[in-house]
């Protein structure tokens, strides 16, 4: 069953580098969590999604949120990417899909590629609450960040 709004946030940790984990579970009901999955690294739409988010960290740092990119990717691709793209926050593997399928935003195929992650956002608030979902079929289509924003500061 997915989560989403209304629902208590999973906690869990994953690998943002090979032999580096990152608990989001000690964020989780303490701060504002923002959740981003994205189909695949180095594609066109997550690099210009990873660098949107990048270029306005001063305003999501600002407002106190713990920024996560979550991937299927193995870790040394997202550490990889983050770097390329000098991105600011934490981008985690997802490479066994349990918190993708966790949070229900897995297609069944994409491209002929079984078991990606879906483009979608999670915002959670203190409490652990999912504030807001944000889940798409069309990877082609990046995030209303305007609505995520929002929803941060409300959280």
């Amino acid at each position: 069953m997915a989560i989403r709004t209304g629902d208590l946030a999973a906690p869990f940790t994953l690998p943002a580098k090979p032999g580096e984990d990152v608990d989001v579970g000690l964020y989780i009901g303490r701060d504002v969590v923002v959740l981003v999955f994205f189909p695949l690294a180095f594609s066109s739409v997550c690099a210009a999604e990873m660098k949107t988010l990048g270029n306005s960290w001063d305003r999501w740092s600002g407002m106190g949120a713990r920024v996560f990119g979550i991937s299927v990717d193995s870790p040394f691709v997202t550490e990889r990417f983050r770097q390329t793209e000098n991105v600011p926050f934490p981008l985690l593997s997802d490479f066994n899909r349990e918190v993708s399928s966790l949070y229900g935003v897995l297609y069944e195929e994409y491209f002929g590629l079984k078991g990606v992650a879906k483009r979608s956002v999670f915002v959670i608030d203190r409490d652990g609450t999912v504030v807001y979902d944000w889940v798409t079929d069309d990877s082609d289509l990046e995030p209303d960040y305007e609505s995520v924003e929002a929803a941060v500061r409300s959280a």
